[in-house]
Formats: structure tokens, C-alpha cells, sequence
């Protein structure tokens, strides 16, 4: 397959995806009588509401290589509802001027900058677009998992946050942080769609993990940002919550990420609540 072609795939992929999400009356489409056979819009709803042919927008759907200015797709994007960052994720598997990315991914790290995250007290760690965790401080192997017994295969973020047992018992917002992980990883997946690596990963979560499926089959999409997690850490007694801060492009390697997982006092406020 062409990277042109997988790029329209990709593209076609989430335009479904993005229909089936909007619902009618969403839309200001009226029910017509009778059931309908698609979970949410229908191809030539979109299309008229985008103000393109049906048969043009079912074209694009089926991620056949036509030509669309960013008008059109941007005219497509409003009509599906989509969010800020979906809309950029759209326009970004859109662009024609785009290189298609799949360019070397960073598995090695500056030895400076594991000894930079043993300085700090919070819990931190380093990792890739892969979610590769790289290196880590004490206090990650403490409060996330024990990094440090586990071989390297197996140091990646978005596949723990699903097998890995303990890490889910300690985490009181499992649900909602795994679904905000999995829109993440996809916004990875798109960039460097066609990377044998990125497929293999998540076709062995899919079969090692129903709730990975799941949610992976929403297609939804979310650029990183401030996001907070809750642990029961061993020996504590109360919740303690964080704001993970991800600090990214580490000097000249783009695709690396600093994540510094900052306390905040709202979890001891809440339990000593619940007391």
C-alpha cells in the first residue's frame, strides 16, 4: 500500500468514525420514520450539511485519493462537530504538502537527562511517541509501577496502563485516564501511520485487552495536555492526586516527552472528606 493511500485510508477511517459519533438530532436532522441502519448520521446527511455531493464525501469516506481543498475538509470537519483537536488531526491527515512521518523514533536517551530526573522528588519518567518509557526517578517506580523490574519490552506506557494489575488497583480514575491515554496514542498512531512497530502494539493490545478494543474502535482523539490522576500509593493512607505535566522536544529529539506527575492537595482534601 501507498503511503498516499494508507494517508487516505486513515483519513476515511476517522470520518466514519466521526459520523457514527454524531447523532440527528445533534445535527438538527429530524428522525424519519422507520429504523435507521447506521448509528449515527448518514453519508448524504453529512454531505449536504457540508455542502458537498454524496457521492464526493462517500469518495473520501472510502479513502479514495480525490482531491479536496482545505475549505472543503474544514466545511466537513464543522458539519461532524468535531472538537479543536479533532478538527486539527483532521486537517493534519488531510494536508497534501504534509512528508509522511514515519521517520526514526528515539529508543536512547543523553545519559544528563535520566540523571535530570533523579533530581526531582516528584514521580518521573521519560518516553517516546511510542510511549517507550525511557527513564524514570525512584518516585515513578514508587507511586506509577516498578519500572525498574521489568524488561524493556514491556516499558510502555499505554500497554501497562491495561496489563499491568497493580498499576490499575492503585489508580482510582482508571476509566476516564485510560480513555484520554487511548485518544492520545491515536493521534501517534495517524502521525506514523504505516510504522510496522505502531501496528503491532496495538493489534496485540486488541486481542490482549477487550477494553483497549473498545475504546481504540471510538477512533476518538486527544492532543496531550495537563492531565490528572488519582493513586492509592502503598503506605499511604489518603488518595493522593496528581497534575501530570508533559514537557515536550527534549533539545533535538522531538518526538520525547518529559512527564512530571505534580502533587496537588485536592485528593487529601477529598478523602480526609470521606473520613
Amino acid at each position: 500500500m501507498s503511503s498516499e493511500n494508507s494517508k487516505s485510508k486513515t483519513m476515511g477511517a476517522f470520518l466514519k468514525s466521526r459520523r457514527n459519533r454524531l447523532q440527528p438530532e445533534q445535527a438538527g436532522i429530524r428522525r424519519s420514520q422507520g429504523q435507521r441502519r447506521t448509528p449515527g448520521l448518514r453519508r448524504e446527511e453529512v454531505a449536504m450539511l457540508a455542502g458537498v455531493s454524496a457521492t464526493y464525501y462517500t469518495w473520501l469516506e472510502q479513502g479514495r485519493e480525490v482531491t479536496a481543498s482545505k475549505e472543503i475538509i474544514e466545511s466537513i470537519g464543522k458539519a461532524l462537530q468535531l472538537t479543536d483537536d479533532e478538527s486539527a488531526h483532521l486537517i493534519q491527515l488531510w494536508n497534501p504538502n504534509e512528508t509522511v512521518a514515519i521517520s526514526s523514533i528515539h529508543t536512547t536517551l543523553n545519559p544528563q537527562w535520566q540523571n535530570i530526573i533523579e533530581q526531582l522528588s516528584y514521580p518521573s519518567f521519560i518516553s517516546n511517541d511510542r510511549a517507550e518509557v525511557l527513564a524514570w526517578n525512584s518516585a515513578a517506580n514508587k507511586v506509577i509501577t516498578d519500572f525498574s523490574s521489568m524488561p524493556v519490552s514491556e516499558r510502555v506506557m499505554i500497554r501497562l496502563l491495561f496489563v499491568d494489575s497493580g498499576l490499575r488497583r492503585r489508580m482510582i480514575n482508571w476509566e476516564e485516564f485510560a480513555s484520554y491515554s487511548v485518544a492520545v496514542y491515536r493521534t501517534y498512531y495517524d502521525k506514523y501511520r504505516g510504522d510496522p512497530w505502531f501496528e503491532e502494539t496495538v493489534e496485540q493490545l486488541r486481542v490482549e485487552s477487550t477494553e483497549f478494543d473498545t475504546m481504540w474502535k471510538l477512533h476518538n482523539i486527544q492532543l496531550k495536555k495537563v492531565n490528572r490522576v488519582s493513586f492509592r500509593i502503598p503506605g499511604a493512607v489518603d488518595v493522593v492526586s496528581y497534575d501530570i505535566n508533559s514537557l515536550a522536544s527534549i533539545v533535538d529529539h522531538p518526538d520525547m516527552h518529559m512527564c512530571i506527575y505534580t502533587p496537588i492537595l485536592e485528593g487529601k482534601a477529598h478523602s480526609s472528606k470521606q473520613k
